[in-house]
């Protein structure tokens, strides 16, 4: 009688639940926003262009940040990079613009820089910044996402916010990513791949800022390729760099911060360590996993500061300085866990840590008490978006870049920034 009953009412939800399934399907409708992402092709006629040295351009899109003696290196996203002469960090000068297609990060060795080109990379000697020449270029280096034979490698999508009215049934109901008309939709809340989109050893390299995917450690160059490998350059000849290994790492990786002989990767789901003893090959050692979120990461000592922020690429809910303790390397541990309003780059000078707050500005921490940082904010900065900064050794002097410009800051007193200078965004 019991197993009678059991299965009458087993019976009477299922054909209830698909009643009412039905009933939805012909009446609801529901509001969804979606990014229609257009795919970019890139034939190689139009990537392998001559780079060129322009006259200096307003910064409108402002990316990576990298400082190298008194210049200041400014990549303007998918463009090229801006040249700023920073002898005089409270009046930089804008002299010029390096032309590169789907140029996104930056490195410099010996008055040579490094950069991207969509699928190669170039070799540029900067010995004089006014007058770049191109030593090299190492071909099919980066992935592209795909290639067609008439169109050309498919570098990138560019996003558009549409917001879309689907019935519940349409297929694409609830769909997380649909297909039309060759363009991509993907749900705003998903995150979506891109193409190629941090200093230590003995050579003479310059400052990269958290958010780097280029690091550079004694004669090598690593570079983050499609957010799941780590391409190894032997850069000993900094006029023609050896790609030399690919790393697997993980999907969703995007910082390389080199600390000693460790190399500290940030992604979207936690902090890997790996083993850099023998630089031409990196190998895994630990990780801190963490939730989704954007991850940024500066090293000092045996602790690791790490930024978890949310938004819609990043796909993440949160925003928190987390502290990691990295003694043990096998195990790294969580310190502490602090709220902030939507941490993005930061940078260590002394004791104290400058944490870029996005649309909040900038905000100083004493450190000396990891566990006890918010009771220590010692200065913040509002009226300013900030998103980077490099703090500058020897020198009391931080430049912070964010979608309103460079902006520098003199340090000598962590307790109360002074604005030096600002170079606008015109966006």
């Amino acid at each position: 009688m019991f197993l009678k009953s059991y299965h009458f009412l087993v019976m009477f939800l299922c054909l209830m639940a698909v009643s009412l399934q039905s009933c939805l399907k012909d009446t609801c409708e529901g509001t969804n926003t979606f990014i229609e992402h257009i795919p970019i092709y890139k034939t190689l006629d139009e990537i392998r262009t001559n780079v060129t040295m322009e006259g200096s351009q307003e910064m409108v899109n402002a990316g990576k940040l990298y400082f190298y003696n008194d210049y200041i290196f400014i990549n303007e996203i998918r463009e090229g990079i801006h040249i700023i002469d920073n002898s005089d960090a409270s009046n930089p000068q804008n002299i010029g613009f390096i032309r590169i297609p789907g140029n996104v990060d930056i490195s410099v060795k010996d008055n040579t820089l490094f950069a991207d080109n969509y699928i190669d990379l170039l070799s540029i000697d900067i010995s004089n910044p006014q007058l770049p020449v191109l030593l090299n270029r190492a071909e099919d280096v980066f992935s592209s996402l795909s290639l067609d034979e008439d169109l050309g490698h498919l570098v990138y999508y560019e996003p558009t916010e549409r917001t879309i009215e689907i019935p519940c049934s349409d297929p694409r109901w609830n769909n997380g990513f649909f297909f039309e008309n060759g363009d991509v939709f993907f749900d705003a809340n998903t995150n979506v791949p891109t193409a190629n989109n941090v200093e230590g050893g003995a050579t003479r390299t310059g400052i990269a800022g958290s958010l780097s995917r280029f690091a550079l450690y004694d004669c090598f160059l690593y570079v983050i390729d499609r957010e799941r490998f780590i391409n190894v350059f032997d850069v000993k000849s900094t006029s023609s760099p050896e790609l030399i290994n690919t790393v697997e790492v993980s999907w969703g990786i995007e910082t390389l911060f080199p600390y000693q002989d460790k190399l500290f990767i940030g992604s979207q789901s936690g902090l890997f360590i790996y083993d850099n003893s023998t630089p031409s090959e990196p190998t895994y050692i630990s990780e801190f996993q963490h939730a989704r979120a954007c991850d940024p990461v500066f090293v000092k000592g045996n602790i690791a500061f790490v930024t978890l922020r949310d938004g819609t690429f990043c796909e993440g809910f949160i925003n928190q300085l987390d502290v990691i303790d990295v003694s043990d390397i096998l195990n790294p541990s969580l310190i502490e866990s602090f709220p902030m309003d939507n941490p993005h780059g930061l940078s260590i000078k002394d004791n104290n840590l400058l944490l870029c707050e996005g649309t909040h500005g900038l905000k100083v921490f004493d450190i000396e008490n990891v566990e006890d940082i918010p009771n220590n904010k010692i200065d913040h900065i509002k009226g300013f978006d900030a998103y980077d900064v490099i703090s500058l050794p020897n020198r009391n002097v931080a430049l912070v870049i964010g979608k309103d410009g460079l902006y520098q800051f003199d340090t000598s007193d962590p307790r109360n920034l002074k604005e030096l200078s600002v170079l606008s965004v015109n966006r």
